[in-house]
């Protein structure tokens, strides 16, 4: 339960951030009583040769145990366990994680079952399971997304009872984060644009909802700034090192932003329409960002009115008449949505009614709408929103977020908008 004027802000990583800072990793796991690490990574990383880089970049000071590639993109049960059991079988003493949010996921499992010499990882599902410090864990994140290098949570699929299983832990947090350009060069542009969205949503809700504190606040502002000064700036220049840098470190102020404040309602319907519909998680926050924002503007406006500055500058903000800078703000993140979608040849959806599969039928069907509402309400998100969320509110939003058709927001009821 939200208590208001009380928070607690913590984070433990050291982050490491810069040009060469993967050079630093034979120290830094030197530092951690660790010299025989294990990399965990994906096949798309391997084949953009992301662990090559890194493999040269600390081969000359330590001694690797194992690199395994097989992550799915989503998360899963059985590979956490058969790579727990390479782990052991090396003689591994640390874990690298080098990928996006999946790796980050299981590597976070793997490193449960090794520290704790077990094959259940059932058994530590949930929040506060964990009662002791896991093995080092170092994380080197290749999009500029999910924040997960600085969080404390990880959702793991047992795909044979199609179940997701969250685990939340200060053990979980990994000991190390380390960022470097290099990392995220290769990204294409609406996977650029997409994570990046992702990160901004992590910001925004942090700062507009109702775990929001002053530490958090101060992560969220800077995070928004950097993605608004970097983001169309690195899809145009794909090579910028500055702006891919400073996109990897707004992800991470995003993501300890949001591990102390929470998210919202953008999170309660993305996180059902990922789980119902498979639309990867970056795009379902590009598109249900400025609904939130609209759904929640009553309640929150003078919030939102602030993000004016950070996303758009100091003119803008200045020459914007005050009444109007939280329609502005979300006015501007439409825009942006609207240029990655130009910048990216389309590929960078706005509206989920556009997004189609392979054989080019509806990825996200009207008729899901329904079920994406029920599965939201189950979700633990909701409860820092600023407005209380009910089933009518969420199948009105996701509605205009299925068509692309903004809120009106002066049709308000005892819980937020309805429609007529």
């Amino acid at each position: 339960m939200h208590v208001p004027g009380y928070y607690e802000f913590f984070c433990p990583v050291k982050t490491v951030a810069g040009y060469h800072a993967l050079e630093k990793i034979p120290q830094l796991l030197n530092d951690l009583g660790a010299q025989r690490p294990m990399i965990i990574t994906d096949k798309g990383v391997v084949a953009a040769g992301l662990v090559d880089i890194v493999s040269a970049a600390i081969t000359p000071g330590v001694k690797i145990g194992a690199v395994e590639d097989d992550v799915p993109p989503d998360s899963d049960l059985t590979v956490v366990v058969q790579l727990a059991a390479v782990y052991r079988e090396s003689g591994c003493d640390a874990i690298i994680a080098v990928g996006g949010g999946s790796v980050m996921d299981t590597a976070k499992g793997v490193n449960i079952l090794v520290s704790e010499n077990s094959d259940d990882l059932m058994q530590f599902s949930g929040a506060g399971i964990l009662a002791r410090p896991l093995k080092p864990l170092m994380a080197i994140p290749t999009t500029a997304g999910t924040g997960s290098e600085v969080t404390l949570v990880a959702v793991i699929a047992d795909h044979a009872r199609n179940l997701k299983m969250l685990f939340a832990s200060y053990f979980l947090l990994p000991d190390v984060a380390v960022l470097d350009p290099r990392m995220t060069l290769t990204l294409p542009p609406a996977i650029t644009a997409a994570t990046a969205m992702d990160a901004l949503t992590h910001a925004v809700e942090a700062y507009t909802c109702l775990a929001k504190n002053p530490l958090s606040d101060a992560h969220a502002l800077l995070a928004i700034e950097l993605i608004g000064q970097n983001l169309l700036k690195v899809i145009n220049e794909p090579e910028n090192t500055d702006g891919r840098l400073a996109l990897a470190v707004a992800a991470t102020l995003a993501g300890v932003a949001f591990s102390n404040a929470m998210v919202g309602m953008v999170h309660t319907l993305g996180h059902s329409v990922g789980a119902v519909c498979g639309v990867p998680h970056g795009t379902c926050m590009a598109i249900l960002l400025p609904y939130g924002l609209e759904y929640n503007m009553h309640k929150n406006g003078h919030l939102t009115a602030q993000l004016l500055l950070p996303l758009s500058g100091a003119r803008v903000y200045a020459q914007t008449p005050a009444h109007l800078r939280a329609q502005h703000a979300i006015a501007a993140i439409r825009q942006l949505n609207q240029r990655l979608h130009q910048e990216t040849g389309g590929r960078h959806a706005r509206f989920f009614k556009e997004i189609t599969g392979p054989n080019g039928s509806a990825r996200v069907p009207a008729e899901s709408i329904e079920a994406i509402a029920d599965k939201a309400l189950g979700d633990g998100s909701i409860l820092c929103n600023p407005e209380e969320l009910d089933r009518d509110d969420l199948l009105m939003v996701m509605s205009h977020a299925w068509a692309g058709t903004p809120l009106d927001r002066n049709l308000v009821k005892k819980g937020g908008l309805q429609i007529r």
